[in-house]
């Protein structure tokens, strides 16, 4: 990683030295107060202050790839070329010392920042600690915040801001987040926003019901109370609502794509307009201002990669400046000044007025009666399940950079191995990227860019685990298991796996490998044999996969695997016995002899039980709780609108729009197969030929595993199909039901309801869709039903005591959202995708439930990392088989969030308390945990607290405080403490905390 500067406490000026020391430390605060709100225009108290904000909104990647869109090239689809905005904006800067410009974007600023010469840096650095030119949220993306991972959110911002402040010192850092694009808005973004140190947020898009009644109100700006378990003002965040979207005002677009009319000054030509356009200007002012609380607004003078040609926009904006202003001295009480978003923000909270408060999320979104962006929530789960998957890696990645040390986790220039999937998944945070919102050739590219980070940190793991276990052996990452598709176990007769644990706790894993003999034997790493199966694998499973793999079977044992560490296991294959094959599975259902007769599999924790008839899933019960609950689950389709007589609206990319409230079965009825063995219990069913699901038990595992396998989704009637699974109980919901924020608190739905405003429910199934990003269930007083995902995807509850996840989804329209292609992805063999997922299904009393799923969801996005080797023969007597990075496990309610190389000798650490207040008896109060001693392989002799993003010391961070209308909590949150002496980190409930600590290897 970069180096990083280090804050160190001085001691009493007795040198030369140390005093000079202390003068630059005076310099550079000095410098930093100049270059942030104390840089802003005057303003006057008696009149209208316009503050005119100069920005281009450049997305990471949409029309075009990130490459494409920086050098211009392919501007057939899309006239944009970044690297032309930024040479253009500087020397236009330059030219005018009140001018302003933000940026946002920092994948783009590094990529030019690298092109330039030291004259340019200079240059940009002076306009920098001027106010003049101003980096507004830093990350490196403007990330989606409806499918993204609470992890994934945080490394990009770290990622960006990191760079700003290496690049640009403390007077650059963003004191304002900036969401002008992403469709809708979490909660748990405005919490992390505030953790970072954000003064406030600003955003374009909401509802266009929300916005309405805001503008009614008077209530476009409020303050966001972004968590029920983190007391104000920690979680609490300034947030306003843009006007005009993130364009500029009706009729003054001055870029070069724009067809509004210069202001011509000149009373010799006939053109002359100054007069015109004033007063249409000062309309505008006073349409807006009417809307907003105090004397001030902003206005948003730019939008999609504009200012290729800053000096149209700036010459423009002088102009109008000049001559408005040139109105006061007529009586006109409007001032128009350039400026950015954080100084609007400043005279906001000098205006000392109290706000309303805001404790939801800003989901759905909708931009009409029948435009509801809900399909977004699913569009290419095969790159969501990717995403995930890739953070996975790039976790793991970085904590065997660390624990390893320097050597073995090097790579080019200098970097580790990690950071070229650390910036790829910087890049698929972007809200047209993981969202599944962009052209078909760009998803191909995201996919790339993170297939090449996967290449690096294979070599970084490989090399780590082999310095760690002393075999010098390489290992190999299978990244196709969840397909049955590993040519190293399926061409082998003997092979090792090693498996790598992220998680701050032991974890026992189901692992399934794909092998092509009948009998193995397999290993621990103390060389006891193993209780293991191979079972055959299924058709569904073959017509994926096709000629990618040839297992016939896939083989199945339990391991066990200690904290931040990894196991070895030594399989080989063993003599058939006489007679022997893969079988096990019996066939039961209506087409495949069933006499009617209930299916039943168990384990110590559940019994499921299947309609004999049907086949289909009819009862669930957790024998430990002795609660039994009646589900039915089932696989449906919704028929995707085209547009119709009263609005055209179709499906598409962004857009969610059945064109009724119908869901027809993929069919009634499943052929079952079940196998009951003390090693796994499992029943296949198959609905179609292009929908199937596996259901597993696993002995010691308190969920029950539901595999699903879903295309290609058939076209042939011409109809778009928006395909789901539906989970029916008779459970008394009353309309709610809960989903996650980002994988982290939980919010209450309601079915048609809206917290903060009447709605009027114009699409009844689209329009009660909300992103799930890690789980969704339903309760009532006595039971919790609850449902984990492997990704993020669209979920409701349309009816009482049911809810559905929608999976897949393949149309033949355009939603007319620019895109201007139906998602209708040629999957790998070119008729369709097929989509591989999981959930895991919990049923448990309400009171009980966190404890279940909180584990779970953690060890869904921090799994296993298996690992292939060659046999264990090859290896040194000498190896380490098993192995912690941990001398104790970390408390049942603490993740490791970040273990990361920061710079030389030091690493940044983030831990989580990931219980929210009164959601579990014994795990949701405040927990500490001892670092003196923790780790095995380095000791840590100083730590520093960061702010979540990791760009500011937490002793200095001073945020904005604003005056509520509700200050009061039932219960006060005070931020868990340190102490220093003991490295005793105390986290209260979803707390997150960062330190930059620096170690010494052991």
């Amino acid at each position: 990683m970069w180096p990083v500067p280090r804050y160190r406490g001085l001691q009493a000026p007795e040198t030369r030295t140390t005093m000079l020391m202390l003068l630059m430390l005076l310099a550079m605060v000095t410098m930093c107060r100049a270059c942030s709100y104390e840089n802003c225009p005057t303003s006057h108290p008696d009149m209208i202050n316009v503050h005119f904000v100069p920005h281009t909104h450049d997305d990471v990647g949409w029309l075009k790839t990130v490459d494409e869109y920086y050098y211009g090239e392919k501007n057939d689809i899309q006239h944009a070329g970044v690297q032309y905005i930024l040479d253009s904006v500087i020397p236009a800067l330059e030219q005018n010392p009140s001018r302003r410009f933000i940026y946002v974007e920092m994948a783009f600023l590094k990529r030019w920042w690298k092109q330039q010469g030291e004259a340019m840096r200079r240059r940009v650095r002076a306009l920098i600690s001027q106010g003049r030119l101003e980096i507004i949220n830093g990350g490196w993306c403007m990330n989606d915040e409806a499918t993204t991972h609470y992890n994934g959110i945080i490394d990009q911002m770290t990622l960006g801001l990191r760079f700003v402040s290496d690049e640009f010192g403390g007077c650059a850092r963003p004191r304002v987040a900036w969401h002008i694009d992403p469709f809708g808005h979490s909660r748990e973004q405005a919490s992390l926003f505030a953790q970072m140190g954000f003064d406030g947020f600003f955003f374009g898009r909401l509802d266009y019901q929300d916005k309405e009644q805001r503008m009614k109100d008077k209530q476009m700006e409020l303050v966001w109370r972004a968590s029920k378990s983190m007391g104000p003002p920690v979680a609490d965040l300034f947030t306003g609502v843009l006007f005009n979207g993130y364009n500029p005002p009706p009729g003054f677009c001055f870029d070069q794509f724009c067809d509004d009319e210069p202001i011509q000054d000149d009373p010799s030509l006939f053109n002359y307009n100054v007069d015109s356009r004033t007063s249409d200007f000062l309309k505008e002012v006073a349409k807006q201002a009417k809307f907003y609380r105090t004397n001030h607004i902003i206005m948003t003078m730019g939008s999609d990669f504009q200012y290729e040609n800053a000096n149209l926009w700036f010459k423009n904006l002088d102009k109008l400046i000049t001559y408005v202003n040139q109105l006061q001295v007529n009586g006109s009480k409007v001032n128009l000044v350039y400026s950015t978003p954080t100084c609007y923000l400043n005279e906001l909270n000098k205006a000392n007025l109290t706000w309303t408060v805001k404790e939801d999320d800003f989901f759905p979104y909708a931009d009409g009666p029948h435009q509801f962006w809900t399909g977004y929530f699913t569009s290419r789960p095969a790159l969501k399940l990717f995403e995930r998957r890739s953070n996975n890696l790039l976790q793991v990645c970085t904590q065997l950079e660390v624990i390893v040390g320097s050597g073995a986790a090097r790579g080019p220039l200098g970097r580790g191995y990690s950071f070229l999937l650390w910036e790829a998944m910087g890049v698929a945070q972007h809200h047209d990227a993981v969202s599944g919102t962009e052209k078909q050739q760009v998803a191909y590219d995201y996919a790339v860019r993170l297939s090449l980070g996967w290449d690096s940190c294979q070599m970084l793991v490989s090399n780590a685990l082999s310095a760690l276990s002393g075999s010098g052996k390489p290992t190999e990452i299978c990244r196709y298991l969840n397909i049955s598709v590993c040519p190293a176990t399926e061409s082998a007769s003997a092979f090792t796996v090693v498996l790598y644990n992220p998680l701050g706790r032991s974890v026992t894993e189901n692992v399934r490998l794909p092998v092509n003999g009948s009998r193995y034997l397999v290993q621990d790493p103390s060389g006891a044999t193993m209780v293991s199966k191979v079972f055959p694998v299924s058709d569904a499973t073959r017509a994926v996969r096709r000629t990618l793999g040839t297992a016939s079977g896939e083989l199945v044992f339990q391991a066990a695997i200690p904290p931040l560490g990894f196991a070895r296991f030594s399989v080989s294959r063993a003599a058939r016995r006489p007679a022997e094959a893969l079988t096990g599975f019996v066939a039961r259902g209506p087409r495949a002899g069933g006499n009617g007769a209930p299916i039943s599999i168990k384990n110590e924790y559940y019994t499921l039980t299947f309609d004999g008839i049907s086949g289909l899933l009819s009862n669930v019960e957790n024998r430990k709780s002795s609660l039994s609950l009646p589900v039915t689950q089932n696989f449906y389709w919704y028929k995707s609108s085209k547009g119709d007589d009263d609005n055209g609206q179709a499906s598409g990319a962004y857009i969610f729009r059945p064109n009724s409230s119908e869901a027809f079965p993929v069919a009634k009825s499943a052929v079952t197969h079940f196998t009951v063995d003390p090693l796994l219990q499992e029943v296949r069913q198959v609905f179609s030929p292009w929908c199937s699901q596996v259901i597993r038990l696993y002995p010691g595992k308190p969920y029950v595993e539901l595999e699903w396998t879903l295309g290609p989704i058939p076209l042939a009637d011409k109809i778009g199909k928006e395909v789901l699974v539906r989970f029916d109980t008779p459970l008394k919901t009353d309309g709610v039901f809960f989903t996650d924020s980002n994988g982290r608190e939980i919010l209450e739905r309601r079915r048609d309801k809206r917290p903060t405003w009447p709605l009027n429910q114009t699409e009844p199934v689209a329009g009660n869709y909300y992103p799930v990003n890690s789980r969704i269930y339903i309760k009532d007083e006595k039971m919790q039903l609850t449902a984990l995902t492997d990704r993020s995807q669209g979920g409701a509850s349309i009816r009482d005591g049911s809810f559905e996840l929608m999976l897949h989804r393949r149309l033949l329209y355009d939603d007319h959202r620019g895109v201007d292609e139906a998602l209708n992805e040629p999957g790998v063999w070119g008729n369709g995708l097929v989509v591989r997922g999981r959930h895991l299904l919990v049923l448990e009393a309400p009171a009980r439930s966190a404890a279940l799923h909180r584990p779970l969801a953690q060890a869904e996005f921090m799994a296993p990392m298996p690992l292939i080797g060659p046999p264990v023969q090859a290896w040194p007597s000498s190896t380490l088989t098993q192995f912690s990075g941990l001398t104790r496990p970390l408390p049942p309610s603490v993740h490791l969030l970040t273990l990361a190389p920061w710079g030389d000798g030091s690493v940044l650490l983030r831990l989580e308390n990931q219980f929210e207040r009164d959601e579990d008896a014994a795990l949701s109060g405040e927990v500490t945990v001892e670092l003196t001693g923790l780790f095995s392989r380095f000791e840590i002799t100083s730590l520093e607290e960061l702010t979540l993003a990791a760009n500011q010391r937490k002793a200095d961070m001073k945020r904005m405080r604003w005056s509520t209308e509700s200050n009061d909590i039932e219960k006060p949150w005070q931020q868990g403490q340190t102490e220093s002496a003991l490295l005793a980190i105390t986290l209260q409930p979803m707390e997150i905390r960062t330190f930059n600590v620096t170690i010494k290897y052991l």
